[in-house]
């Protein structure tokens, strides 16, 4: 399993983290065509959006998705 910061936008707020057994590849493969096409005003997305296209592809790996991660400061 890996932990995978997804950033699609330049607002920080944004962004999102997945955990999963895929790829950096398969994540891409599903995401970026998704992305081209809002950035070309397609069609509009959310991140629930991207994390159902990949369930959709991958129905039998893990993928969970995190808005947020608690970090631990000493």
């Amino acid at each position: 399993m890996r932990l995978f910061k997804i950033n699609t936008t330049a607002y920080e707020e944004e962004d999102f983290f997945l955990l999963t057994d895929l790829s950096e590849e398969a994540i891409t493969r599903v995401i970026k065509p998704i992305i081209k096409s809002e950035r070309e005003a397609y069609e509009e997305y959310e991140n629930h959006t991207l994390l159902k296209a990949l369930l959709d592809k991958y129905p039998s790996r893990k993928i969970m998705m995190f808005l947020d991660i608690e970090q631990l400061s000493y």
